[in-house]
C-alpha cells in the first residue's frame, strides 16, 4: 500500500513539473507571439518612415535647385534685394 501511494504521489509530481512546463512554455510562445506583433507594426512605421524621408528628399532637392535659379535670375539682373538704396 505505501508503495502505491508513493507512486500515486510520484505520478502527480510528475504531472505537476509537466503542467509548469507546459504553462511556461504556453507563456513563452504568448510573449513571442506578442513580440512578433510588435515588430511587425515597428516595421510598417520605420518604411513609412521611409518613405516620407525620400518624399522629403526629393522636395529638398527641387527647392535647391528653384533657390539656385531664383539667385541667377537676380544676379543677371544686377538688383540684389540686400543692396542698400544710394541715400544711405
Amino acid at each position: 500500500m505505501r508503495c502505491a501511494i508513493g507512486c500515486r504521489w510520484g505520478i502527480r509530481r510528475r504531472r505537476s513539473e509537466f503542467s509548469l512546463e507546459t504553462d511556461r512554455i504556453i507563456e513563452i510562445e504568448t510573449k513571442l507571439a506578442f513580440q512578433e506583433d510588435t515588430l511587425q507594426a515597428l516595421n510598417e512605421v520605420v518604411c513609412r518612415q521611409q518613405n516620407q524621408i525620400e518624399q522629403l528628399e526629393a522636395k529638398l532637392v527641387l527647392l535647391i535647385d528653384r533657390y539656385k535659379q531664383l539667385s541667377a535670375e537676380q544676379g543677371a539682373g544686377n538688383t540684389p534685394v540686400d543692396e542698400k538704396p544710394p541715400h544711405y
